[in-house]
């Protein structure tokens, strides 16, 4: 607690300080966020700071394993709640779910009998079931660290499925008012990787190199066609 309460006085004497005008306006007009940002609770993944983004600019949700509910099948509560509300009423132009690597919410998924004894979080990661089938169906010949990273791969894709499953969701991508994006964050090198739908692959963002190697299917899923 000392370094918390430390923090905020260095926040209210420098930060603020020097930014006092953005949150006065912020305070007087309220939120306008151009992206809704979906990640994990991982402690690791602070996406203002991977970012470089302002108070105000990204409306944030998270929770274990950056998991989107499928509508038709899911655990809905507060997430697609707040992802009604990004989109419906604060009308975000884009949604970002942003996975990472080494994330032991995907070990759950993976390996669910080691989270058994934990209900909560053995129900909320069988929202990602189909992940293991698929890791077994395209990447059995990966092991260790990039069948984790294809894991999380799969795993950031499947949530765009499910967005897609949210009918204001797709009213507004098939409009071309919303646009969906997959970002993995790999956190021992700051890089951050973009799904990109025509070539199936993640691609570092701000160099238009793929990841090394690219561990996805060359076939994009339903959601991540190109044009949406």
């Amino acid at each position: 607690m000392q370094k918390l309460e430390a923090g905020i006085h260095h926040f209210q004497a420098n930060y603020f300080a020097s930014n006092r005008r953005l949150f006065e306006r912020l305070a007087a007009k309220g939120q306008n966020p151009e992206t809704l940002f979906i990640t994990c609770c991982d402690s690791r993944v602070v996406p203002n700071l991977i970012t470089n983004s302002d108070p105000g600019d990204l409306f944030i949700v998270r929770n274990v394993g950056n998991i989107v509910p499928d509508v038709n099948r899911g655990v809905l509560g507060g997430v697609s709640g707040a992802i009604e509300y990004a989109v419906e009423v604060l009308e975000v132009a884009n949604v970002i779910v942003c996975g990472h690597t080494g994330c032991g919410a995907i070990d759950a998924i993976l390996h669910p009998e080691r989270v058994a004894h934990l209900p909560y979080i053995s129900r909320w990661v069988a929202e990602s079931s189909r992940v293991p089938k698929l890791i077994e169906e395209r990447y059995g010949h990966l092991e260790g660290e990039a069948r984790m990273t294809a894991a999380v791969e799969e795993n950031v894709l499947l949530q765009l499925e499910n967005l897609r499953s949210f009918e204001f969701v797709a009213r507004k991508l098939d409009a071309g008012l919303l646009k969906i994006s997959g970002w993995v964050f790999k956190i021992a090198t700051g890089e951050i990787f973009d799904f990109d739908p025509l070539t199936g692959q993640f691609l570092r963002v701000g160099s238009g190199d793929d990841a090394d190697p690219p561990a996805l299917s060359s076939r994009p899923p339903p959601s991540m066609q190109p044009g949406r």
